[in-house]
């Protein structure tokens, strides 16, 4: 009888914990989605004044099956990645009983979310501690969250608001930005390397990075403390990771003097000047030969049968300069300021690009 094959039986594993551990999480973060939904159409029939004003899409908003597709197709991509050795599985290490004590804190916080959403109330965040010294723009209750951006409380809660937004698929969505930083990465000793990831949050896209290329020196850059702080615990078991604060348009690092920079999630939350400002200090800060990997929001017509639920969007979750996003030509504002595309993908409500800084 012919010994089995032990890479087959390895992939094999790896394959059946991925399904289990994925398939758990979207079940997770889907029934939370569902029990909000349900939530919410009862605090609007028992009060009317909870109802929000939007205004209908243009085009047909995509059902949940529908989306479940789309999960389904952007796990199974996923996969495929990890099992080419694109990237390493993401590790499980995260306890259901915290899982449980944040989904409670989520849905406490969530009727406050909703009286803010109907009452289009979104300029509290200015009252936090330290609000003075952000920039004006970040001084807002984005996604009409409470304390904004700028609480240890927020940074606790994110995590849990961004998977239910996206059932379960955030964590994928964000790793299919490893997929040109691992085609950069030939033949480049990580050691030698210095990379910042912008905008960080609570430090997951950092964290997947770390994991992938645990000796490369890398800053977790936000211009929250609290999220700066968080991602910082992520890394605790890394030796070359750090956290700052610091504005991702006034980077406090020499001209030419990184070899990796990332952004996941940013862009669509900064005003149309902040968005060129940070393209060029992005272009300032490479190498060449340098890249930048970017990780955002889709745009109309990227994925037409989600076009619909893009035009709801900026309108339920808090998104003051999502409109001009939408309409922003990225290849072209990246190219302006001297960079070159060299990767152009979508995955699932994520744009995917890649570029280089020419020598």
């Amino acid at each position: 009888m012919a010994e089995p094959n032990p890479l087959s039986l390895s992939k094999l594993a790896t394959r059946a914990r991925y399904i289990a551990r994925q398939g758990t999480r979207v079940g997770w973060y889907a029934g939370q989605a569902y029990r909000m939904r349900r939530m919410q159409q009862q605090a609007v029939k028992r009060d009317p004044s909870l109802k929000t004003d939007v205004k209908p899409p243009q085009t047909k908003v995509p059902g949940v099956p529908e989306l479940l597709r789309g999960v389904a197709a952007l796990s199974a991509r996923d996969l495929s990645n990890i099992e080419t050795g694109l990237y390493p599985a993401p590790r499980e290490d995260e306890r259901w009983v915290d899982r449980i004590r944040d989904a409670r804190a989520f849905f406490a916080d969530a009727p406050e979310v909703a009286r803010r959403r109907a009452e289009k109330r979104h300029q509290e965040a200015r009252e936090a501690p330290q609000a003075d010294k952000r920039p004006r723009y970040y001084q807002q209750n984005f996604h009409f969250q409470t304390d904004g951006w700028m609480s240890d409380e927020s940074a606790r809660l994110y995590d849990t608001q961004v998977e239910v937004l996206f059932t379960g698929a955030t964590a994928a969505m964000r790793r299919m930005g490893l997929v040109p930083v691992a085609n950069w990465m030939k033949g480049k000793d990580q050691r030698h390397l210095r990379a910042v990831d912008l905008a960080t949050g609570p430090g997951n896209f950092a964290d997947a990075l770390a994991q992938a290329y645990p000796r490369m020196p890398l800053m977790a850059l936000d211009l929250s403390e609290a999220y700066a702080n968080h991602a910082v615990k992520r890394f605790k078991r890394y030796r070359h990771q750090q956290g700052m604060v610091a504005k991702a348009e006034e980077m406090p690092f020499g001209e030419a003097s990184l070899d990796l920079t990332s952004s996941v999630f940013l862009f669509h939350e900064l005003p149309p000047k902040i968005r060129v400002a940070v393209a060029e200090e992005i272009a300032r800060v490479l190498k060449p030969g340098g890249l930048f990997v970017f990780v955002d929001s889709l745009q109309p017509g990227d994925t037409p049968a989600y076009d619909g639920l893009l035009e709801l969007f900026p309108q339920l979750f808090h998104e003051p300069y999502y409109t001009t996003y939408a309409t922003t030509d990225l290849i072209d504002l990246f190219q302006s300021a001297g960079l070159k595309i060299m990767h152009e993908d979508t995955a699932f409500f994520s744009k995917v690009l890649a570029f280089e800084k020419p020598f």
